[in-house]
């Protein structure tokens, strides 16, 4: 009948064969108590068929549910109920209803009275490497003790306890269990804010354990922390995460100066953070604690220094305190094979196919090491604009912002962060009303990029334009190539030259619409999708330093960087 063995999961977790006599008695039980009968023996036996006849139709409930891990004992327990209505024995049903909720009251009286006993956790195995072991649940109480040291007032031992007990299950893991203190006290924190002193002391227990081998405190882990740093530095070199530069250094002076207690400034998050995206790995065991992270760092950026030793100790003690922290790049690379530190990009997009491919890999390649990236796309001639080498009709700049939000999410930055990318256009360009789309979650997706945040760049004139309830008019930069490069009252007299020229016809392609709905369909947009972000072309040139040799063609990714950017000069900011 059943075609393959079935398996059932247990309450505790254990997987056992599936028994289709345990639903027999369960039924004969709940018939019995309709009835008043003291045993299934003196039912009648139109009854004990049809119970023969409904057992049979929940294991054929139960057959498509079968999987390697089990049907959830529940479930099966929820398809009994099912089938009791489905043959009209409502009171039946009732009492079976009755009975599974007396037996889920049993089950917490007795877990209950299990937590205040001696003993608080059944006789469970941990699996430690291939090994399996008793589980010591005073370590785990003095664990959460020294945890909570200091702050015994507003922290219960006892109650982390009581909530760790519930996470437990058979063979569970030392790393699993360390994880899961981590996350009891994370829970808390809304109770009690020392609760996350709690959970980044634990925290760095998980640290400690991964990258000095054990978990100590005091004196003990100032000692440890100086003996391993060497070891440490061997490892990471051996592996490939550290550049051999670093062994250049007082590896002696350099251990003596780390300040182990200073970890304890970093919150829970702060610590998570860290562990997750920062800290150096060797096939996913951390190999940096805190200090060693911030020391690597301050390294990195002192292997050209004049007394790198003593130019590293004096950055660490910045760093370690908070005083100050460089960005991500630089904390992500400082120190490695490949030390690429600088934060943001900028570039303008040539009207040509060659560069237009050339800065997405670039846009790839720096994203790779975590660089953020803003694209100035005013350049790339609009929908239906004439191609001469082709002797086609453009596609416009749209297809090409696809490519680069697909790219962005392809390569992301080192496998730690999705990559981020900024592409601007300005406000005069022929495809701008398609570019204010393009984060919209309706229309063809074929011309949406939800993975690629997007910039008005908006001259002056525009606004007054709005503020006028004038016209405005839209070109395909191929045929006003100097407009963009132009700024202020320059800008506006070659913007109106290029009006009159369409006006008379020797401009091929341009459309004029209204520049207070313009306006009104980018404020909607930014509603509706938080895109495209307002940036503004005069003032960021007017106050930009560099207008001796250049122009402002677009901000960066996080929209505070202003650099002027060519087809042949790529600008770069480091931030800190």
């Amino acid at each position: 009948m059943l075609g393959r063995e079935m398996m059932v999961t247990k309450r505790d977790g254990r997987v056992v064969s599936f028994e289709a006599e345990r639903i027999q008695k369960a039924m004969e039980k709940a018939f019995c108590a309709d009835r008043g009968l003291e045993s299934p023996e003196k039912l009648d036996e139109k009854t004990q068929l049809a119970i023969v006849e409904m057992v049979e139709h929940v294991v054929i409930d139960v057959q498509p549910l079968t999987k390697e891990s089990g049907v959830d004992v529940e479930r099966i327990q929820d398809l009994v109920e099912k089938v009791l209505m489905r043959f009209e024995y409502y009171a039946v049903a009732r009492k079976y209803i009755l009975y599974r909720d007396e037996h889920a009251r049993r089950r917490r009286l007795n877990a209950e009275e299990q937590m205040e006993s001696d003993e608080p956790f059944p006789m469970v195995m941990v699996r430690v490497g291939s090994q399996l072991e008793n589980f010591d649940h005073e370590k785990l109480r003095a664990q959460l003790a020294e945890a909570c040291q200091g702050l015994e007032g507003n922290c219960s031992v006892d109650r982390l306890f009581e909530d760790f007990a519930k996470q437990l299950y058979p063979e569970i893991t030392a790393k699993e269990i360390g994880r899961a203190m981590v996350l009891v006290a994370r829970a808390l924190i809304e109770v009690d804010p020392d609760y996350d002193k709690v959970a980044g002391r634990l925290m760095l227990g998980i640290i400690y354990r991964e990258a000095l081998g054990r978990h100590t405190s005091g004196d003990d882990l100032a000692a440890l922390y100086q003996e391993t740093f060497a070891k440490y530095l061997e490892d990471g070199i051996g592996a490939g995460r550290l550049a051999p530069e670093m062994r250049n250094f007082d590896a002696q002076a350099i251990a003596a100066a780390l300040h182990p207690e200073r970890d304890a400034l970093f919150p829970y998050l702060g610590l998570q953070t860290i562990y997750d995206r920062y800290l150096l790995h060797i096939d996913g065991r951390r190999i940096e604690t805190p200090q060693y992270f911030w020391m690597r760092v301050a390294m990195g950026l002192s292997i050209r220094e004049d007394d790198p030793t003593a130019r590293a100790i004096e950055f660490y003690n910045m760093l370690s305190s908070f005083r100050f922290t460089s960005a991500t790049p630089t904390l992500f690379n400082a120190g490695t094979l490949h030390p690429q530190l600088s934060s943001c990009y900028l570039s303008t997009v040539s009207d040509d196919l060659d560069h237009i491919f050339k800065v997405i890999s670039d846009n790839a390649k720096l994203s790779k090491w975590a660089g953020g990236l803003g694209n100035d796309w005013t350049s790339i001639r609009a929908t239906n604009a004439h191609i001469k080498g082709t002797n086609g009709r453009s596609q416009g700049v749209i297809p090409f912002l696809k490519v680069v939000s697909d790219t962005a999410v392809a390569v992301n930055q080192g496998g730690k962060r999705k990559g981020a990318v900024c592409s601007y256009l300005e406000t005069w360009h022929l495809d701008v009303e398609e570019f204010l789309d393009l984060r919209k979650n309706t229309g063809d997706e074929r011309r949406r990029t939800h993975d690629m945040h997007t910039a008005n760049w908006i001259p002056d004139l525009f606004m007054k334009r709005v503020m006028s309830n004038q016209d405005w008019t839209l070109f395909s930069p191929d045929e006003v190539p100097d407009l963009h490069d132009l700024t202020g009252r320059a800008f506006e007299q070659r913007y109106e030259f290029y009006e009159q020229e369409a006006r008379e016809g020797r401009i091929k392609i341009s459309r004029t619409v209204s520049a207070v709905g313009l306006w009104r369909k980018m404020l909607t947009r930014l509603f509706e999708t938080g895109h495209p972000w307002i940036t503004w072309k005069d003032p960021s040139n007017l106050r930009s330093p560099q207008d001796h040799c250049g122009v402002v063609h677009s901000s960066n990714l996080c929209t505070e960087i202003l650099l002027n950017t060519s087809k042949d000069e790529t600008a770069v900011c480091n931030l800190g």
